[in-house]
Formats: structure tokens, sequence, C-alpha cells
């Protein structure tokens, strides 16, 4: 999905660099496997333009990724005005704190996995889940960044049992994503086991951010949006219910072992 003005600018920048290389629309067209006619339309605004082509223009034109930058930004602003200040929260973070009672949390979700959870919604159509799966892969770049965030997630073992026939290899993925990331540090993941079946946590998705000043924010998300919390006494709840939430999880040694055996339960079956 476009975003004006950005959008502008990503056709303003795509003919500059086209014209620097010295290409005609034609030539330029051939390269991306576009026509000219195609590659004209697009820089008029007459065309829509996708993350695939920019990529393929990036390559081409040597642009060190420009274009396909210029679109992330587009597709972050183009977020619902709710979501924002949490998106500015979350990539400013010195800390996050995680927990959703039924699926792993976004900035742990493989791409495959997180196509699945988008793709679920009937109502979205293939442009919709392109850009929101391509939006929460973005937004995961906080993780590999200099300095990232310390992150612990809290998940449940009903998460991970998740999968049938049909699902097992995205799963297996998903799990050993998670494994993965808790090897390369900064990541924590703690799962709630399939006993401990009334809690707090169960009331739904709990998010915190810790800014560089030790201030904290909550975000609480439901079917139809979510909610950033900055009040002092609401935010002193959900550090509290996140206390809680952890607390009749599993320690890390043990989280992981669980982990790995509901994978290796998969190839007995």
């Amino acid at each position: 999905m476009e975003s004006e003005p950005t959008a502008e600018l990503i056709r303003a920048q795509l003919r500059r660099l086209r014209l620097s290389a010295d290409l005609t629309q034609e030539d330029f067209g051939k390269l991306v496997h576009f026509s000219g006619s195609q590659v004209s339309a697009i820089e008029l605004g007459q065309r829509p333009f996708d993350r695939l082509f920019l990529k393929r223009a990036d390559e081409v034109l040597k642009s060190d990724g420009l274009l396909s930058g210029l679109l992330r930004i587009a597709e972050l602003h183009g977020q619902p005005n709710w979501l924002r200040p949490w998106l500015d929260a979350e990539r400013n973070a010195r800390q996050l704190r995680c927990y959703h009672p039924t699926l792993i949390p976004g900035l742990l979700q493989t791409e495959h996995y997180a196509q699945a959870m988008i793709q679920s919604d009937d109502m979205l159509s293939d442009d919709e889940v392109e850009r929101r799966l391509a939006v929460r892969m973005d937004r995961q770049a906080i993780l590999t960044r200099p300095n990232p965030p310390a992150l612990i997630a809290v998940i449940e073992e009903a998460s991970l049992r998740r999968a049938d026939e049909g699902f097992r290899d995205v799963m297996a993925q998903q799990i050993n994503r998670l494994l993965d990331s808790i090897k390369r540090g900064g990541v924590l993941v703690h799962v709630i086991p399939a006993e401990m079946n009334i809690h707090v946590g169960l009331d739904g998705p709990l998010t915190l951010a810790r800014g560089a000043e030790g201030d904290w924010l909550g975000y609480l998300e439901n079917h139809v949006g979510g909610t950033t919390i900055d009040k002092d006494e609401q935010i002193a709840t959900l550090l509290t219910r996140w206390e809680s939430i952890r607390s009749v999880a599993l320690p890390k040694g043990q989280s992981e072992a669980l982990m790995k055996e509901v994978m290796e339960s998969w190839s007995t079956i």
C-alpha cells in the first residue's frame, strides 16, 4: 500500500536514479522485467509499485536499498494513529517484556508463521497481507541492531503445540527460531506449562517497553486495535501483572527443554 507523500518521493527518486544511470524507461524496464510503458506509468503515479519491483530497482540502479527503505518508511507511516506511539516506544526501548496467551509474540515470529497468522483473517486482501507481513518483519530489525533492547517473552505451552500435520514444519521452524534467539543472547523465552491452566495473563496479551530514561510504556491489543498505556497507576498494574505471569512460567533451562521436547514428540507421531 502506497502512502502519500512518501510514494511521490519514491517515484521521484526512481526517476532520478534511472536518469543518473543513463537508462531509458525501456532499457530499465528490460532489466527489472517490466515494459517501458509500465515503468512510465509507475513514475507518473498511474500504476502502483510493490516491494519486489523496488527491490529489483535497487539492485539494477545500485542504490544501496534506498527505494526499499523509503517504502518501509511509508508502510510504518501508514500505520493507524493508535499504533504509532507504541511503534516509537518499541524502536526506542532498552527493555521489552511481552506475553501472549495464544500466539508467539510478533517480534519473534518467523516469516512463515507470521504469514499464516495474518492470512487467517479472511477480511484482508492479498496486498494487505503482504503489507502487514512486511511491517511485522521490519519491526524485528530492532533485535539485530547495535545495542538491541533486552527482550523477555512469556508464551504458553499450548501455543507451541498448536500444530496439525500441515502446520508442523512451520512450527518446527518457529521453535528453532526461539531457541536460536536465546542462543544469540539478548532474548529470554519462558514457557508457561499446560498444567498451569489458570493465571492472570489469560485476560489478554501484554507488552511493556522501558525507555532510555527508565520510563515504562505498556501496550494492550484487541481485535479492532490497541492502546498505549502511559499513566503511572496503570503502568504499575501492568508491571505487577507481568511479574505474576512470569512467576508461573518455567525457568530458562526448563523452558528450552520443553520447546525441544515438543519438537521431538512430533517425530514419534
